[in-house]
């Protein structure tokens, strides 16, 4: 059984950094995609990044060239490096893994969110970015 804890979340300055890690385990065989996604209230939720067990990665428009996924299989856990924050990256984030393609943020948020039990995914870390 799938098993996702994230940690790392923060307040920080409009261009700060913060690194989420997220501990996972049962996600081990091939095809798996990592992915993270954020919710704010009263807005939509959005994926943010995703990487597949090639190490392949995949980012939204939003925080492309700003936020780094990883992942460290000795470790069995998922990174989101992220750089010149702003306000509007305040949000709850989560950390999340399925076996679909294509291996997208996307992906994550309409079937995995949609679809899978809830276990698919952590519970969560909030970053708040203050301006």
């Amino acid at each position: 059984q799938v098993r996702l804890v994230e940690s790392g979340g923060g307040s920080v300055y409009a261009g700060g950094s913060l690194k989420l890690s997220c501990a996972v385990s049962g996600h081990n065989s091939p095809g798996y995609c990592l992915s993270w996604f954020r919710q704010t209230p009263g807005k939509e939720r959005e994926g943010v990044a995703s990487i597949d067990g090639h190490g392949t990665t995949t980012y939204a428009d939003s925080v492309k060239g700003r936020f780094t996924v990883s992942q460290d299989n000795a470790k069995n856990t998922l990174y989101l490096q992220m750089n010149n924050l702003t306000a509007e990256d305040t949000a709850m984030y989560y950390c999340a893994v399925d076996w679909l393609a294509p291996c997208t943020p996307l992906s994550i948020v309409k079937m995995t969110i949609e679809h899978r039990p809830r276990n698919y995914w952590g519970q969560g870390t909030q970053v708040t970015v203050s301006s």
